[in-house]
């Protein structure tokens, strides 16, 4: 995930059966309503695992919401853009 002041960017990467990669990309907002509604979609992506850029303390309320539904990794932005298949 990409976190910002305003706007949290999830990117969902998975394999299909034949062995695909499909990507899906959302944006949400900042707010309560919108992280608890990225962990729902999260949850419908079935994600189990969250990587997200250290970002000072945008990812703190993020982090808090979060971290009761999945394993969060935070990462440095250098090493997060790369990750091979990007």
């Amino acid at each position: 995930m990409d976190v910002h002041k305003r706007e949290v960017v999830a990117r969902v990467v998975s394999t299909g059966p034949d062995g695909t990669p499909s990507k899906a990309i959302r944006a949400f907002g900042t707010l309560t309503p919108d992280i608890l509604a990225l962990a729902d979609w999260l949850t419908t992506q079935e994600v189990s695992h969250v990587a997200m850029e250290s970002t000072g303390v945008y990812e703190k309320p993020i982090w808090t919401l979060l971290e009761d539904q999945f394993e969060l990794l935070l990462v440095n932005a250098r090493h997060g853009k790369a990750v091979l298949g990007r």
